[in-house]
């Protein structure tokens, strides 16, 4: 096992892995009843604490195994931030549809005040890892939140200035409100821009490997396979691929699929919001 592991495949499949289950536990636990919310976020929590003592040790250790410690507690603490926001317990000031009428930088203020906490939660959760990475030797930790950080920034940027699918008929109900605030359309230059960079940087990765000017480690491996993955997040936004295919068995509760959401959404606050 550990010969496998150390191996070109064996970090490509644990990324995969750790990407599939942890993006799929996230969508099987935001489909519970509501009442179990407290519950999830609970386990949740008590995982993200131990997440954080394990990258500590992971980014005091250069070997292998630090590596795949670091990383895998990096997906556990990202599935935290991910769970909190489509859960609606971490989202931003304004909870309610985008306004019709919003165009230019009206749009975006108000798309940033309905993503805003979320934002903050995840730029003082990176502050926290530069903290912990100061004078360690293994960055994989550190690196991994960073680039799942870059990616989502881009996703929510192409969802913002359009793509041809937003994919918001798969947000659970209390979130239908966020669909509003994407934008369905051809492909734009913002998206022809993020890919080129992603796709980019991942080609001269390989070929850095190819030319032997870089070493292959784990770590190397795991972040290479990541951003491989995101890259493919991003295709897509314009080749569409219905999630039940990947994760049939996570979007599934109580043998039925996601509804279609509400078209028409409100655009003033209630008088008294909901709260789960």
């Amino acid at each position: 096992m550990t010969e496998f592991l150390s191996s070109v495949p064996g970090a490509v499949l644990v990324a995969i892995l750790s990407w599939w289950l942890g993006t799929g536990a996230i969508l099987w636990l935001v489909r519970l009843p509501a009442r179990l919310f407290k519950r999830s976020m609970a386990a949740l929590t008590f995982l993200a604490l131990l997440s954080t003592i394990s990258t500590a040790w992971s980014m005091r250790h250069a070997t292998m195994a630090a590596s795949y410690v670091g990383f895998v507690s990096v997906i556990v603490m990202w599935g935290w931030h991910e769970m909190a926001f489509l859960s609606g317990w971490i989202t931003g000031p304004r909870r309610i549809a985008q306004e019709s009428s919003a165009h230019g930088v009206r749009r975006f203020y108000l798309a940033v005040q309905a993503l805003l906490h979320h934002e903050i939660g995840l730029l003082l959760n990176m502050g926290f890892l530069m903290l912990l990475q100061w004078g360690n030797v293994n960055h994989v930790a550190l690196c991994t939140f960073a680039l799942l950080w870059c990616m989502r920034v881009s996703s929510k940027l192409n969802l913002f200035f359009g793509v041809p699918h937003v994919g918001d008929q798969y947000l659970p109900a209390h979130l239908a409100y966020m669909g509003s605030y994407f934008r369905r359309s051809a492909v734009t230059a913002c998206f022809y821009l993020t890919i080129s960079l992603s796709a980019g940087t991942w080609v001269w990765l390989v070929l850095e490997a190819q030319r032997n000017t870089v070493t292959i480690t784990t770590g190397w491996v795991l972040l290479a396979s990541l951003l491989g993955l995101a890259i493919v997040e991003h295709l897509l936004m314009v080749f569409a691929l219905p999630l039940q295919r990947l994760w049939g068995w996570a979007m599934r509760q109580r043998g039925e699929l996601p509804s279609p959401l509400p078209t028409t959404l409100p655009t003033t606050r209630p008088s008294q919001p909901d709260s789960l």
